[in-house]
């Protein structure tokens, strides 16, 4: 994102618990004051706010000196969602700061995708898909597709959703097979957690086989930040009382609950 010189200075706070890393950033702008993530989903209600108030500390900022906060809204963590975007509402209306729900999927493409780029030896400008997965069981991911070239944000392509993984790759296969010859990636990274997939991933009969990568990643706190960041910045507000997390489907106890 390029920025004018003329244009005010704003900060945000921008977090994420819909995986088993709490990631949080404090963001000037489209720049990174200061991020952290810490591991251990079962803990994610107890770390988030003195975590918050330590990223804040370290950056050099006030919670009264915030212009907006931006959360994950997963889908991921039934949880782990719901203990963010719980805590960020609280935050935001404590603080009378607009407030963004960005997509959780979304931030985990772009953590695999700097993942991945540290890997490499040069900066390239390959054409890739960004195909990031957090684990639902039962042969099932939350997932979705973007494109990037180089080092740019992902872009999406395909919705966040819950699919079968089987299903899933036979989707990406037949869009591969559409895709014009001048579009097609030069690669496709599967990020974020693909090794709980890793025998379906690997069948060779895929048209993919030779372009996948498979890069495991946690969520990041950098790219957490500059997605919510972006979105803040283009003035993308949700309303307070009526932002719930993108469970996407329902927790096992709530089926229960209503299953006749």
């Amino acid at each position: 994102m390029n920025h004018e010189n003329s244009q005010p200075l704003r900060r945000f706070l921008v977090l994420d618990t819909s995986t088993a890393c709490l990631a949080l950033a404090v963001m000037e702008n489209d720049r990174v004051l200061h991020a952290l993530k810490a591991s251990g989903e079962r803990n994610h209600s107890v770390h988030l706010l003195p975590l918050t108030k330590k990223v804040l500390q370290e950056a050099g900022i006030a919670m009264s000196e915030l212009d907006g906060i931006a959360v994950g809204v997963g889908p991921g963590s039934y949880t782990g969602t719901r203990i963010a975007v719980t805590g960020a509402k609280t935050l935001a209306w404590a603080s009378n700061i607009p407030i963004s729900g960005i997509s959780s999927i979304h931030a985990l493409a772009w953590s695999g995708l700097e993942t991945g780029l540290a890997k490499l030896t040069s900066v390239d400008e390959k054409l890739r898909w960004i195909v990031p997965m957090i684990d639902a069981r039962r042969g099932q991911a939350y997932t979705a597709l973007f494109t990037t070239q180089g080092q740019k944000q992902p872009l999406r392509m395909k919705d966040d959703g819950i699919r079968l993984m089987q299903q899933w790759l036979e989707e990406l296969e037949l869009l591969l097979e559409q895709t014009p010859q001048e579009e097609q990636p030069d690669e496709i990274w599967f990020v974020g957690e693909p090794n709980q997939h890793i025998e379906l991933l690997e069948q060779p009969r895929l048209l993919m086989d030779g372009k996948i990568h498979i890069i495991p990643c946690d969520m990041e706190g950098a790219p957490v930040g500059r997605l919510g960041a972006d979105t803040l910045m283009q003035g993308n507000y949700d309303d307070l009382h009526t932002l719930v997390p993108n469970y996407t489907q329902l927790a096992e106890a709530e089926k229960l609950l209503h299953k006749p």
